[in-house]
């Protein structure tokens, strides 16, 4: 008797109660798996883009929406900070390098960064075509800024006002794009990058008059702001230290994305544990449906049992049959939840990326993956016990007088 091709012969004899059952330890595994592997992606995610960054060092305001805006570049940041102020923090001890950020136009949506060569060389960024910037009003494209906008090296464009696309565009001061990066899967994909010195000259055109002097020049040269700073430790030491002289010592403020990315993911740890729990109750429904099934299956096959049973069939074959019902079952369910829970990742990945938010995708498998067929095997032996112990005491003599 081949006890495989036999059960799945049962198993298919009620399409219905089947197709159910399906449904629900597929919707239970694909909702456990989604979490599995969202949760793994998004903590990629925030791990490449806070490569090599120790601590934000902004305006003051709150510490999670500086290292949001200047880290991710998913938030507004709470204001500017001088020049001259970001300049002493590279004197610092504790410091072996600052990055500036500057901060305030974009091109269709996609944030441009004023900054430094350091900056794309801190993510280990390829120039895919051309070359990195090499003065003021050049730019350097990310990958996903290339697919949307359709630019090329040579082509020239206008950033618009504000971190938002729909702001009133600098129509008078262009740049020309002399680079591509190649795609790296952080957050240089959505940036715009620039000289630090080219937002100033676009904000500098923006509010320039005829009647504007030298001496009217020489203070807007004095009084130059970046948006923010990022800032890496020159020994794990200054991870006590440096933090607590900057927001007691100055007029800035000092945030470590580690702390601030953590406060974060435990917010949003409830609705994932509440997605868990939708999945562990739906799990449990179907493990109670695939019970019932298979224990009315005993009932209603009782003739053909006994009939298995004097054709020689042993008692661990005919309970077999009960489990390997189960185990069909499950093997279908995790394969379709697991394509369920991939491809949902993977259209979340799209909405984000077009929402110009983290990078995330959905067709890489994770190490936390290999829970699901786990569990998946264990709601089917348990859902199986009884019927199948059932079948195997199944009493043939008893059956036959009762017929």
């Amino acid at each position: 008797m081949n006890v495989f091709s036999l059960s799945w012969r049962y198993l298919w004899s009620r399409p219905l109660a089947t197709a159910l059952n399906l449904l629900l330890l597929t919707l239970g595994l694909a909702s456990m798996a989604f979490v599995l592997i969202a949760r793994d992606q998004i903590d990629r995610a925030f791990e490449r883009d806070l490569q090599g960054i120790d601590a934000v060092v902004g305006a003051k305001g709150s510490p999670m929406q500086l290292v949001l805006a200047g880290v991710f570049h998913l938030d507004v940041p709470p204001g500017n900070i001088s020049l001259e102020e970001m300049k002493k923090l590279q004197a610092l001890p504790q410091v072996a390098q600052v990055i500036p950020l500057s901060l305030g136009d974009n091109l269709q949506g996609f944030r441009i960064v004023g900054t430094t060569a350091d900056y794309a060389a801190n993510y280990g960024a390829v120039v895919a075509q051309g070359s990195l910037w090499a003065k003021p009003m050049e730019a350097v494209l990310g990958a996903q800024v290339v697919r949307a906008t359709g630019l090329a090296v040579g082509q020239r464009f206008a950033g618009a006002h504000g971190l938002g696309s729909g702001g009133a565009v600098h129509g008078n001061s262009p740049y020309v794009v002399t680079g591509v990066l190649a795609a790296c899967g952080c957050v240089l994909d959505r940036l715009v990058l620039t000289a630090t010195e080219s937002v100033w000259k676009v904000h500098d055109d923006m509010h320039a008059t005829e009647d504007m002097d030298e001496e009217d020049r020489a203070a807007i040269e004095a009084d130059r702001e970046v948006t923010l700073a990022l800032v890496r430790y020159a020994s794990p030491l200054a991870a006590a230290t440096f933090p607590r002289y900057i927001n007691d010592s100055t007029d800035m403020q000092a945030a470590v994305p580690a702390v601030e990315i953590t406060r974060l993911l435990s917010m949003v740890g409830v609705g994932t544990r509440v997605l868990q729990g939708l999945g562990a109750v739906l799990l449990g429904v179907a493990g109670l449906s695939v019970f019932i099934a298979l224990w009315s299956a005993v009932r209603e096959r009782r003739a053909d049992l006994a009939m298995l049973r004097m054709l020689g069939a042993p008692p661990l074959k005919v309970g077999a049959l009960l489990w390997c019902e189960a185990l069909w079952l499950a093997l279908m369910a995790c394969a379709l939840g697991l394509l369920a829970a991939h491809a949902l990742t993977a259209l979340t990945g799209s909405m984000l990326m077009a929402e110009q938010s983290l990078a995330i995708s959905g067709w890489q498998w994770v190490s936390t993956e290999w829970w699901v067929p786990v569990l998946a095997f264990v709601v089917a032996v348990v859902a199986a016990l009884v019927p199948a112990v059932t079948a195997y005491r199944v009493d043939v003599t008893q059956l036959l007088n009762s017929r």
